[in-house]
């Protein structure tokens, strides 16, 4: 039987990696340390093939039976977040303002436990690529490493992720067939005026009430433009008009928001909606208009026979499973995968009041690191006794 493994003696090594990787913690496209780290540990895996700057700082590492079977490809993230590390640890984050917020750091020591563990015996047939994505964060790593030259014929037959999941017990499985996370697209629309004395504010063209008017309008977009049995959010989440300057009436004003629903097509039109609204308020109050969307995430849609390898993988180790009814409302740029290959994202939990993601006091839980590695390992051996 292939893929008979001890994880014990690997664990310590993992949670030392967990840990250095969490003090050298960097944002979305700048993650040449972290890339660093990684190549040297899989360097020592002895992969039959090892690519890098791959979408950017990405790597990946390739085992191969030599035989005939199925291709794996499983994903984890490079990148941390533009967030305070307020953790009491000797491991704590080296560069302020930055931290492992979302526990990427611990997706990465996983995958690199399961590369370890290919390294030392290869699958029985077939073969698996271990993907350290980098820029999930901002949406853009996925596209990145799908459109670039290196990873073009790779062609995976399955692919899968996890992500780890406060608010929920230790070691559970939480999966979904269909979409598991929202689409989402970041707004930014800006209004140019005229700059005039706060005198005379008749003398320019100050975008104030249309900035106001705009966050009223998208704030109320989704109770107006989304059907009942259809979920959407407009967050807006910065506003602004002009300069701390008493004496001027403002030229310039900005509005920003996230849109956010279940469903690519919804999100398409939920967009062209909130174009409308900006060019509406800019031709009522004579403005120009600069509008650009960043950060865009598709839904995660999970095929539903990779669900099942997966569902199947929890069972046959006995850990427990939580079947969702409802996707998750935060996004992941996986969607791009799952777009293109047969695949799907699971959640791994991590404590039921451990805190959340994105939180400064956040740390991922270095207990969960041998399921996540366990889960890979029997997911990969599903696929294979599938074929």
């Amino acid at each position: 039987m292939p893929f008979n493994f001890d994880l014990k003696p690997l664990l310590p090594e993992l949670k030392k990696l967990r840990h250095k990787l969490h003090a050298a913690a960097e944002v979305s496209g700048k993650e040449q340390q972290t890339a660093k780290i990684i190549n040297d540990f899989l360097s020592a895996t002895n992969p039959d093939d090892l690519k890098t700057n791959i979408g950017g700082y990405g790597l990946l590492a390739t085992y191969d039976s030599k035989k005939a079977g199925p291709h794996v490809l499983i994903r984890c993230e490079l990148d941390g977040l533009p967030i305070s590390d307020d953790i009491s640890a000797d491991y704590q984050s080296k560069t302020e303002g930055i931290g492992h917020k979302c526990g990427h750091d611990g997706h990465m020591s996983i995958v690199a436990g399961v590369a370890k563990l290919l390294g030392k015996q290869r699958p029985q047939v077939g073969k698996v690529s271990l993907l350290f994505q980098p820029a999930e964060e901002t949406g853009e790593g996925a596209t990145r490493v799908i459109n670039d030259a290196q990873f073009e014929d790779l062609a995976p037959d399955y692919c899968f992720a996890l992500h780890n999941l406060p608010g929920f017990k230790k070691d559970q499985i939480v999966i979904k067939d269909d979409t598991f996370a929202a689409a989402s697209v970041g707004l930014i629309v800006r209004f140019d005026g005229a700059t005039a004395h706060a005198a005379h504010p008749e003398e320019g063209n100050s975008p104030a009430l249309a900035v106001a008017q705009t966050i009223q309008s998208f704030s109320a977009a989704p109770q107006f433009r989304v059907p009942l049995e259809k979920s959407a959010k407009v967050t807006v989440i910065h506003a602004g008009v002009g300069e701390r300057a008493f004496g001027t009436s403002p030229g310039q004003g900005t509005v920003m928001a996230t849109l956010r629903t279940y469903d690519d097509e919804l999100l398409a039109k939920l967009k062209d909606h909130c174009i409308r609204i900006a060019k509406g308020y800019a031709d009522t109050f004579d403005l120009g208009l600069d509008v650009e969307w960043v950060e865009e995430f598709p839904a995660t849609v999970n095929n539903n026979e990779a669900v099942k390898v997966i569902e199947s993988a929890a069972d046959k180790i006995d850990l427990e499973i939580n079947q969702k009814k409802e996707p998750f409302s935060w996004s992941e740029d996986f969607g791009h995968f799952t777009k293109e290959y047969k695949g799907a994202m699971f959640g791994l939990g991590a404590g039921r009041s451990h805190p959340a993601l994105h939180a400064q006091n956040y740390d991922f839980p270095d207990e969960i690191i041998g399921s996540g590695i366990s889960m890979f390992m029997k997911i990969i051996k599903e696929t294979v006794e599938r074929s």
